[in-house]
């Protein structure tokens, strides 16, 4: 009996707590400001987004300070009923604010969750907190994602009084990069990880961004006005769209279009459906990236199709004038805050090797997320998706085939079991475009593994069972298909059947 009492002491069973106790909790680097019981239906976000009808949830907030100069904001959603699950959530661009739209979507899933500011408030073009400021450098890079995921971890289990079963992270873009940067750095942090058109790569990516600028406006005859894009985009729908056998305005395989952007130059005088030699030019180097030396790597050029708007070449590569694309604030922003340290750098000193050495000796190794050693992740049991559009144009898709490869050499055989790569024809950055980008939980049959995502991820981490292919939907309006198609894993593509409409995913095979 004496022995029984004793073991009972040591070891109480766990019980869960009230949301406004959590206030009083205890953990490493952190300080929680806020810990309040959200009835269903009544939080208000702050200003930028309207959300109605929330199931009722705890809302903890407070700070990370893992370093002296840290001030990483977060919070963590815990709904009143929970699936069991824990559910990471990224951030785009420079980061700089709490990703409600994420922490919505987890939180009507029925899983915790978790998003941060990354340690600094600003725009997400905005990289004028790094100017001096190494360790908020680090906490953008990495840390701030690891540390919110532990401190929402641990929140959660004083909840709710039991560990969360599966852990789980999908974003895009530099949520991309965050996400590989969990699998490499912190494996043990979640079990299923979904990086969609990574950022891995960044000090090349925002090097070529760069790269982007120089050749677009290097001179004012090098600029290619929006109005040229539904042209060059036309030309190279009738150069490759019919590659795969269906024409329907998609190039499915647009790294082997042969579209050759001297065939539209200006025979006579310059015209809105002609390119000058100078826009040529400009168009060669941005399709064919920064030239590398013998024995280097700069960073993959990007592709044609999907071109017009403002999620396509119109908003990343030229902009609605000079100096008014992403690439430019991307570029700008990254040199002069991260790299150089100067407010006041001139873009036009931009020199590609140069500085695509300098940025690496300055910050790859908090940045970068290009590790192909995933040993780690996959000895735990981790499972991993990518997937990227072939229509960005904010991020070479030839780039996340470039990772994929390199996981692939180094894992052997491995890497079969544990990460899938998914390339979408039509697909502009994280979503848009003129083919079917739709097949995530706000897309058709939420929970179906083969229609979203991150339900093929469970399955695959819960089940053992890996995606064969995932279906995509393009939408008329809301709640009308257009189209869908299967997403198959790379390297196989989707090949009509030969019958049916092509319109159905159900006339198309994965080889």
């Amino acid at each position: 009996m004496k022995l029984l009492c004793v073991l009972l002491a040591v070891a109480p069973p766990a019980s869960a707590a009230t949301c406004e106790s959590l206030a009083a909790l205890s953990l490493l680097h952190t300080t929680i400001t806020k810990a309040e019981a959200v009835r269903a239906g009544e939080f208000k976000p702050p200003a930028g987004r309207a959300m109605q009808n929330i199931p009722a949830f705890c809302r903890v907030a407070g700070t990370l300070k893992p370093s002296a100069d840290s001030d990483i904001r977060f919070e963590v959603w815990l709904p009143e009923k929970w699936n069991g699950n824990f559910d990471g959530v990224g951030n785009g661009g420079f980061a700089g604010q709490i990703n409600y739209a994420g922490l919505e979507a987890a939180v009507r899933a029925g899983s915790a969750s978790a998003s941060t500011d990354t340690g600094h408030e600003a725009g997400g073009t905005d990289a004028s907190w790094a100017l001096g400021h190494t360790e908020k450098v680090a906490d953008f890079g990495y840390r701030a994602i690891h540390e919110t995921v532990v401190t929402g971890k641990a929140l959660a289990k004083a909840y709710y009084g039991s560990g969360s079963k599966h852990a789980y992270f999908n974003s895009c873009s530099n949520g991309g990069r965050q996400a590989l940067m969990e699998a490499q750095r912190f494996p043990e942090d979640y079990d299923g990880i979904i990086a969609g058109a990574p950022a891995n790569y960044w000090t090349h990516l925002v090097t070529n961004a760069m790269w982007v600028v120089q050749s677009t406006m290097g001179d004012a005859a090098s600029f290619i006005p929006a109005a040229k894009l539904p042209v060059i985009e036309a030309a190279a729908l009738a150069a490759c769209d019919a590659n795969d056998g269906v024409k329907d305005g998609v190039i499915d395989s647009p790294d082997q279009c042969r579209f050759q952007p001297a065939s539209m130059e200006c025979k006579d005088a310059d015209s809105d459906s002609c390119l000058s030699p100078a826009q040529v030019k400009a168009l060669e180097n941005i399709l064919g990236g920064i030239p590398a030396p013998k024995g280097q790597k700069t960073f993959p050029g990007y592709v044609v199709g999907g071109m017009p708007g403002a999620n396509g070449w119109g908003g990343w590569i030229t902009g609605g004038a000079p100096g008014q694309s992403l690439a430019f604030a991307f570029g700008t922003n990254f040199f002069k805050y991260m790299i150089f340290e100067n407010a006041q750098w001139d873009w036009h000193t931009f020199q590609p090797l140069r500085d695509i050495k300098a940025a690496d000796d300055k910050a790859e190794q908090v940045l970068n997320a290009t590790d192909p050693d995933l040993s780690r992740f996959q000895a735990r049991g981790g499972k991993l998706i990518l997937y990227h559009g072939w229509s960005d144009a904010a991020i070479s898709p030839l780039n996340a085939i470039d990772y994929y490869r390199s996981v692939q050499a180094k894992m052997g055989t491995k890497a079969d079991g544990f990460v899938r790569l998914f390339m979408v024809p039509g697909m502009q950055h994280c979503g848009g475009g003129p083919g079917p980008s739709v097949f995530g939980q706000n897309g058709d049959g939420p929970g179906d593994p083969e229609r979203d995502i991150h339900a093929a991820l469970k399955q695959w981490v819960e089940g053992g069972a890996a995606p064969a292919w995932i279906v995509a939907t393009k939408y008329k309006s809301p709640g009308v298909v257009e189209r869908t198609r299967p997403l198959c894993p790379y390297p196989q593509t989707a090949h009509y059947k030969g019958s049916g409409s092509t319109d159905d995913a159900a006339n198309f095979l994965c080889r």
